[in-house]
């Protein structure tokens, strides 16, 4: 019988109530407004002066002549590069965290908080730009800072708990098809709806043409550019920029209420002081996240791009050798910084410890690596061997997967690692070889030795999987429309059982949010809400890296210029705009060269990632589902119904039009694409949240894990001790 190991991950949060002094902060801001939060750590002193005081009612109005015309969001709401609300309607672009003068947030302690400022330049091009926050100033002198960084200091977070980000654009040249939008060619309710043409509201039917979608050739934005590398930067006349943010909030702050000014100067004139104010609320999110994930890149692609073709597979014991490691590492960690997992190709047993110890022991994510931030000391917490099928004794007896699965457990048992991690024999992708799944599968399982305890995966349908390969432990499947009981069935059946795990992966509407670059800003917070609300272990996407579309036949792709990464690109279609054979935007690409020997002309020259707004996006969701989990503990008949409320229907429960042929669906999406309503629900869960705790006296929080992020975490997540 395989054994699932339970863990209790005890490490005591820092910065609940016990760790924290009695709240100096004023009275709350009522939820809907979305109050601001921020957070506290000593850090290098920032070089810019302290931000100038500015009272609270005070009207904000530019300090000297400009043309720039500005406003913010929580970037939830993508703004194309040609869009200027502000300057056409100042009311319209008010919302929770914009009120016309001051941008407000809220967070909990070992938090992200985000933030984007939307600088319009309606009349005339604006030049020499240059943006700062360096200080947000708390209760008793406490105090959040940055620190002066370029180069690849870019990639060394410690004492750099804010950053901004210069966001570049893509031009969306046709819709992404079928494996992001199921119904692209026969409902148009299916895209996103800023892609739509006019359709029937009964049927989904569309009339019109390319050119009658709102979003035909516009420009999305997606790249998040360190602005260090970007400034000073200019604006063309009739567009605007947007400049990404993100606070994170250390595990010691103080609850209370940060203040201070993003300070933007043209020329090197101060132009505008725009004041943020930034709540902490009175608790910890878990290092841990609830919604597990795993994410593939490719070093060979990474390679290729940052150390030249000749180098994408360097001999080991190499300098290059080396260097290709150092560039994986700054890719492990910056996705770390999101709350995700990374996994990469098979590495032999012999070469673990070189390239994976650090990752899964967590040393990688500590200080002395130059990290900090999310999950300081906390490991990878998943290893996929032979990612794809590419574990090389496929060939062999039973007797070699004997001796290959024992050699892997005894690997994984004697390093013990602190964190929670699953791992697992990748056994083949996406095949419809069911008895050579099951025969693999059963062989782990008859294994007399260690290699018992081994999971098998694999890509497949969980309905199939459940009916052909009941050896299989971790059926991995891409949803897109199937009937709602056959799936419900086999997901409950494998919930109940302690020696299983399913997983997801990808995405396709309406069923989840996609990962489609032109698809609205919450699409990837509704997926990890999704994988929360239907008990889902683990999601997976199959690709950050994917600079080489080998699959589509059209080369390497020039990621900084170009939306469309995976596919064909066939011809131009009067409806579709530019599509093809599986044309999607931003596929397989969620992270983004800082280095790119392929395209020098868009080449920054420093060794390591851009996360793009996507990853942001998930970060969000996997953020809120900590939240969720924490209230559902606490509270969890108003957890149930806040999540009925913002995700209604997702993934098999929106079942087929037609049971007797369950490949379609007439559907719109279940859920708000208003980020408003989705920080509208994550303050009501902060309130839940903070309310718990504030009626006891001193305790511990204690989040209750198991390897895998499976369902009974959900069921789990604090105790606190008695009175």
């Amino acid at each position: 019988m395989r054994i699932r190991n339970v863990w209790l991950a005890c490490a005591l949060l820092t910065g609940l109530l016990a760790c924290s002094s009695p709240s100096s902060e004023p009275p709350a801001v009522s939820d809907d407004q979305a109050t601001a939060s921020a957070a506290v750590q000593p850090t290098v002193a920032p070089t810019s002066p302290a931000p100038t005081a500015i009272a609270a009612d005070a009207p904000l109005t530019a300090l000297a002549a400009t043309a720039i015309v500005l406003w913010a969001n929580e970037g939830g709401d993508k703004v194309t590069r040609d869009e200027l609300r502000a300057a056409n309607d100042p009311t319209a672009v008010l919302n929770a965290v914009w009120d016309g003068e001051t941008i407000s947030l809220f967070g909990a302690r070992n938090e992200v908080v985000a933030f984007n400022l939307v600088l319009e330049a309606p009349t005339a091009q604006v030049t020499d730009v240059n943006l700062t926050l360096a200080r947000l100033a708390g209760p008793d002198g406490a105090t959040i800072t940055t620190r002066p960084a370029g180069g690849d200091d870019l990639f060394d977070y410690v004492g750099r708990n804010i950053e901004l980000f210069y966001v570049r654009y893509l031009e969306i040249k046709g819709i992404s098809t079928d494996l992001f939008y199921a119904g692209y060619d026969y409902d148009e309710r299916h895209v996103p709806q800023r892609c739509r043409r006019p359709y029937d509201e009964e049927t989904g039917e569309g009339t019109g043409g390319w050119e009658d979608r709102p979003c035909h050739n516009k420009h999305y934005p997606d790249v998040a550019v360190p602005i260090e590398l970007h400034s000073p930067f200019d604006i063309p006349a009739g567009a605007n920029q947007s400049i990404w943010g993100d606070v994170y909030i250390p595990k010691t702050a103080p609850a209370g209420v940060y203040t201070g000014t993003v300070d933007v100067t043209e020329g090197g004139a101060l132009t505008w002081q725009v004041p943020i104010r930034l709540r902490v609320r009175d608790f910890a999110l878990p290092d841990l996240p609830h919604a597990r994930t795993m994410l593939y890149f490719s070093p060979e692609n990474v390679n290729d791009r940052y150390l030249g073709e000749d180098n994408a597979y360097p001999e080991p014991g190499t300098a290059v050798y080396d260097q290709a490691l150092e560039l994986a590492d700054r890719h492990f960690q910056i996705v770390h910084r999101h709350k995700i997992s990374l996994i990469d190709e098979y590495t032999e047993i012999e070469g673990m410890d070189e390239a994976w110890t650090s990752r899964l022991s967590g040393e990688l994510f500590t200080a002395a690596q130059g990290y900090d931030g999310l999950g300081v000391g906390v490991g990878n917490n998943v290893y996929s061997i032979g990612t794809y099928g590419s574990w090389p004794w496929q060939a062999d007896s039973q007797a070699e997967m004997r001796a290959n699965t024992d050699a892997w457990v005894d690997w994984f048992e004697d390093h013990a690692f602190a964190t929670p991690t699953d791992y697992f024999l990748y056994l083949i992708d996406e095949s419809d070889d069911y008895p050579q799944i099951e025969q693999w599968a059963g062989w782990i399982n008859d294994n007399p030795g260690p290699g018992r305890r081994l999971m098998s995966m694999a890509t497949t349908p969980l309905p199939t999987a459940a009916a052909n390969t009941p050896a299989l432990d971790i059926p991995t499947s891409w949803y897109s429309v199937g009937l709602t009981d056959e799936w419900q069935t086999a997901a409950e059946a494998y919930t109940a059982d302690p020696d299983k795990r399913f997983y997801l992966y990808n995405s396709n509407r309406p069923g989840s949010g996609s990962f489609a670059i032109e698809d609205e800003g919450v699409a990837l917070r509704e997926l990890a809400w999704g994988q929360y609300k239907m008990g889902v272990d683990r999601w997976f996407y199959w690709e950050a890296t994917y600079y080489n579309n080998d699959q589509g036949n059209t080369g390497q792709t020039n990621v900084f210029q170009q939306a469309h990464t995976y596919g064909d690109y066939d011809d131009f279609d009067d409806v579709l705009g530019e599509t093809g054979w599986n044309y999607l935007n931003g596929d397989g690409v969620l992270l983004y060269p800082g280095a790119d020997t392929r395209f020098p002309e868009d080449s920054y020259g420093v060794m390591g990632p851009f996360a793009s707004l996507r990853l942001k996006h998930w970060r969000r969701g996997i953020q809120d589902v900590d939240y969720l989990t924490m209230a559902a503990a606490i509270n969890p008949v108003r957890t149930a119904e806040i999540v009925a409320e913002i995700i209604p229907t997702v993934l098999w429960e929106c079942g087929v039009s037609d049971p007797e042929d369950p490949t379609w669906l007439l559907a719109d999406i279940s859920w708000s694409i208003d980020p408003d309503d989705w920080e509208a629900a994550r303050a009501e869960l902060a309130d839940i949240i903070e309310g718990f705790y504030a009626d006891l006296s001193p305790q511990s929080y204690l989040p209750i894990v198991s390897a895998g992020g499976s369902a009974s975490d959900r069921a789990t997540g604090l105790v606190a001790t008695a009175r």
